[in-house]
């Protein structure tokens, strides 16, 4: 009896024993777990303070970076502050990027030049033809990163878009001249259509030279008139309509864009709806156009020069983009003018009315 009594106190002592030591194996378990979850917490924090460490190490403090245009319009000044706004975003303070317009004249785009590729600049960044082709031909060592060129091949900026070859790379806006036609001919079709450049700038140039190839190609016919200067659009335009033109072409071009508020009253007046090819050139009265974003296409040159300027991709390896149409930009004003309304544009863009 004494035997058995002795045998089940051994037993539960036993039993409690085996019971705490469980006990004791969980916590030290659980102390374990939570020990590797702290270290795991505290090392991806470390990893993620690294990681910020070294992007903000890619940001030279002492770069100097420059923001050129030829003249300043709407769109100009969209890009810019595209481009600024996307260097700040990428750690450059505004200490560090200068911004400079030459106001149209072209010594004072000599003095930039000259003033921007002496070795103090990083980099340049220039909006627009004039400004680009200024800096890439002095053929400095001060790579140049162009925001907006319709047609860098043609500028003579690069030779080969997917290899830049003149210390240039970019963003290119080609104006998609057969799908701004096509826009037209779906939402007021034409028998003739009015061109007009002043001749002085490439790019207008050769965005008239496609208009006339597209045309060529529909069967469509067209007339052409010159405007040198603003003051030669009044009666460039009247030329245009005397000769027959029931719609107006409006290539990217400076010096039409100074007149362009003539050419808008005297279209308005006939009821010639007006096309473009920028959305600042509609935003002076023009019809309609298909547009990029201004900002965007400043902010993505941004992104293409950030492989050079922090990854140390050399210029030759960065390819200039296209940048694709974002919208339909239409002028409430025009439509008002022409007896049109939002249903009667024919596009698969979204609308972008200004008022």
């Amino acid at each position: 009896m004494m035997k058995k009594k002795m045998l089940s106190i051994l037993m539960a002592l036993a039993m409690t024993t085996v019971i705490f030591t469980g006990c004791g194996s969980s916590s030290s378990s659980t102390s374990d777990s939570e020990s590797d979850t702290e270290a795991a917490v505290e090392a991806d924090t470390e990893a993620d303070a690294a990681e910020a460490a070294d992007a903000e190490a890619t940001v030279d403090a002492d770069a100097k970076i420059g923001v050129v245009a030829m003249v300043e319009n709407g769109a100009f000044t969209d890009m810019r502050d595209g481009i600024i706004q996307e260097l700040e975003a990428n750690g450059y303070s505004e200490d560090q990027i200068e911004y400079q317009c030459a106001q149209g004249d072209s010594s004072a785009l000599s003095t930039i030049v000259s003033n921007m590729t002496d070795g103090t600049y990083d980099a340049v960044f220039t909006i627009a033809t004039p400004a680009t082709q200024a800096f890439v031909n002095v053929e400095s060592d001060t790579p140049v990163f162009f925001c907006a060129v319709s047609a860098p091949v043609a500028a003579g900026v690069l030779t080969d878009m997917d290899a830049p070859d003149k210390n240039a790379t970019g963003t290119s806006n080609a104006i998609p001249v057969s799908e701004i036609i096509d826009l037209a001919e779906a939402t007021t079709p034409a028998t003739k259509y009015g061109l007009i450049y002043s001749g002085n700038e490439d790019n207008a140039i050769n965005t008239v030279e496609q208009c006339e190839e597209y045309l060529d190609t529909l069967g469509i016919e067209y007339t052409v008139a010159t405007a040198p200067t603003s003051s030669d659009v009044e009666t460039a335009v009247n030329a245009l309509i005397t000769d027959g033109a029931d719609v107006i072409f409006v290539p990217n071009d400076s010096i039409i864009q100074d007149g362009v508020d003539v050419l808008v009253d005297i279209c308005n007046e006939n009821q010639i709806p007006t096309y473009a090819s920028s959305t600042t050139t509609v935003a002076s009265g023009c019809f309609a156009t298909l547009a990029i974003d201004d900002v965007g296409i400043g902010e993505k040159t941004v992104d293409i020069a950030l492989e050079y300027l922090q990854n140390g991709t050399p210029v030759a390896e960065i390819p200039a983009q296209v940048i694709g149409i974002d919208y339909c930009s239409v002028s409430q004003s025009a439509m008002d003018a022409l007896g049109l309304t939002e249903s009667d544009i024919v596009t698969e863009y979204a609308l972008n009315v200004i008022e």
